[in-house]
Formats: C-alpha cells, structure tokens, sequence
C-alpha cells in the first residue's frame, strides 16, 4: 500500500470508529468540517487552499494530507500548489519548513498514484 492508500485507510478506518461513538458534539463538528468546504460565496477550490494554508500554519500534516488530497482532486497544478506553500511559509515562517517538506512528499505521492 503506498502512503496516499495508507493514509486514506488509516482516516477512514478511524472516523468510522469516533463516529460509531454516537458523540453529539463530535457528529456537528464533523458535520461542520464538511458543510465548511461546500461551494457558497467561496469555490471549493479557494476553501481548499484556505485549508492548506491554515493546516501548514497550524503544522497539522494529517490535516495538510487531506487538503493536498483533494486539491489534486481539483486539478490544482504543482505551480498553484506551491504558490500556497510559499504563502502557508511566509506566515508560518521557518517552523513550518519540516511540514513543506512533508506537503511536497505527499503532493509527489499523489501525482506519482492517483494517474
């Protein structure tokens, strides 16, 4: 199983679990994250770049995997990936350096995969 499968495995297998739980609050923030992202007065793809940026920011690399996901998914090309990165880095700053090299690990996964 490559890292892209491994990953999308793990976090489903996971969710199925916490959402199994039957938690209220975790079932509305879960909801939540999914209604966030929905097209509205912003594209998807904004949100989704929104959502790399805050996630490298925040050094979330679960949550900058899922966002890379699905920005491929978008057809986001390497170029406006790494506009991104450049923009996640100048705020984050140098902290954020070891999760870029990560992101850019996963984005070659995804290419190399999902064709």
């Amino acid at each position: 199983m490559n890292k892209v499968e491994e990953f999308n495995a793990y976090r489903s297998k996971m969710n199925e679990k916490i959402l199994a739980a039957d938690n209220k609050v975790i079932k509305r923030i879960f909801n939540l994250d999914t209604n966030t992202y929905a097209e509205g007065a912003l594209d998807t793809k904004t949100k989704e770049l929104l959502g790399l940026v805050a996630s490298m920011v925040l050094r979330c690399d679960d949550c900058v995997k899922y966002h890379l996901e699905k920005c491929y998914d978008l057809e986001f090309t390497k170029e406006q990936v790494f506009e991104a990165f450049s923009v996640a880095n100048l705020v984050g700053g140098t902290i954020v350096v070891p999760h870029l090299r990560r992101a850019v690990e996963f984005w070659e996964d995804l290419e190399e995969n999902k064709k």
